[in-house]
């Protein structure tokens, strides 16, 4: 049977609970982009509170005053901020995978606004950005992302956090090195025969200096790199599954520095 009631004391409980998830919508992929309607977030992270107040264990919150029960309030949000962030800031490799293919193939100066990212990026950043999110959708990526927020109640209670600052320093630390291991791989391709293509003009500079290089390299770079990008989107998929591991990895990370073990 479900029941709803509410008293003053589970109605605070529901509000750290409404806290926690609507700070992690606010800030994850797919649920929190800009363009996606503000009653729309709203409206989902009271009827997902409203299922987790009706699962979780309905515990005594021991706290002093107003001010007692701020902190409490604050803890949760960050608590939701961090888990969701862990899973949002993974999508800065594919971004940084494709500035990086433009900035080899002519494209830099031709940016865009990027919703999810709420940030200028370039043509080809946009364009993995949005196929790696329909990726995360068809793959159900966003329900394990949702999972996520849902268990962290297992180990993180409501007002159970124990900030660990060192182990998510560690664990940014590894993110930031992860991130451009990744991303080199995606561009690896475009990046090895841009390069040969540099070589081969160089050499074609010296044979020949009559010949402006530089007008005919700029269009030969545009073309090699979109004829490279269409032979490997095909290897998008496989992008894609380093990325969704990082931000398996980064989720664990930011739950396992906010409890005691």
């Amino acid at each position: 049977m479900v029941d709803y009631s509410f008293s003053l004391l589970t109605f605070e409980y529901f509000l750290l609970i409404l806290v926690r998830i609507s700070c992690f919508v606010y800030i994850a992929p797919f649920f929190g982009m800009s363009n996606t309607p503000g009653r729309l977030k709203i409206g989902f992270s009271f009827f997902v509170s409203l299922i987790m107040y009706q699962i979780l264990p309905k515990e005594e919150l021991v706290y002093t005053g107003i001010v007692g029960y701020s902190i409490i309030v604050i803890k949760e949000g960050i608590t939701g901020l961090l888990i969701g962030f862990g899973a949002n800031i993974c999508n800065s490799i594919i971004l940084l995978a494709g500035n990086l293919i433009d900035i080899n193939i002519g494209f830099a100066m031709a940016t865009e606004y990027n919703p999810q990212m709420r940030t200028q990026a370039s043509v080809s950043a946009n364009m993995y950005n949005y196929l790696i999110l329909l990726l995360l959708v068809v793959t159900n990526m966003h329900h394990y992302i949702l999972r996520a927020v849902a268990d962290s109640y297992q180990l993180i209670p409501v007002n159970g956090q124990v900030f660990q600052w060192d182990s998510l320093m560690q664990g940014m630390v590894t993110y930031m090195v992860d991130s451009f291991v990744i991303a080199f791989r995606i561009i690896l391709p475009v990046f090895a025969c841009i390069m040969i293509l540099n070589c081969i003009l160089g050499i074609m500079a010296k044979v020949s200096p009559q010949m402006n290089m530089f007008a005919v390299g700029m269009q030969l770079k545009v073309l090699c790199g979109l004829v490279i990008m269409f032979l490997t989107i095909g290897l998008l998929t496989n992008a894609a599954d380093f990325i969704f591991d990082e931000m398996k990895r980064m989720i664990v990370f930011m739950v396992k520095g906010m409890y005691e073990s």
